[in-house]
């Protein structure tokens, strides 16, 4: 679970880098996305998730977000838009995000 101070620091990495960015279309979380997104965060903490008009016709972004943060066991950052931002820590890359308490 994020605090604010995390959330802070997390943002403004965020916003410096260029991060991995995915989208979610009509097809929705099919485990072929998770999957893709279980590759990303195998290299990447921070990955941002980007929902086109047609993934919002069914169901609504909420949703949509309570499914992908149970499904992948990550926290939302940002959400802007139809964009959010997630985060899950990854001990063993390289560039591993020290969070400050």
């Amino acid at each position: 679970m994020l605090n604010s101070k995390n959330k802070a620091q997390l943002k403004s990495i965020a916003h410096s880098t260029d991060l991995v960015k995915i989208n979610i279309g009509k097809d929705l979380l099919t485990d072929a996305f998770i999957q893709s997104v279980e590759n990303c965060f195998s290299t990447h903490e921070l990955i941002k998730i980007g929902f086109l008009k047609s993934a919002l016709g069914s169901v609504t972004k909420q949703e949509l977000i309570l499914d992908l943060i149970d499904a992948l066991d990550c926290d939302v950052v940002q959400s802007i838009g139809n964009t959010i931002i997630i985060y899950r820590e990854n001990k063993d890359i390289k560039d591993h995000i020290i969070l400050k308490r």
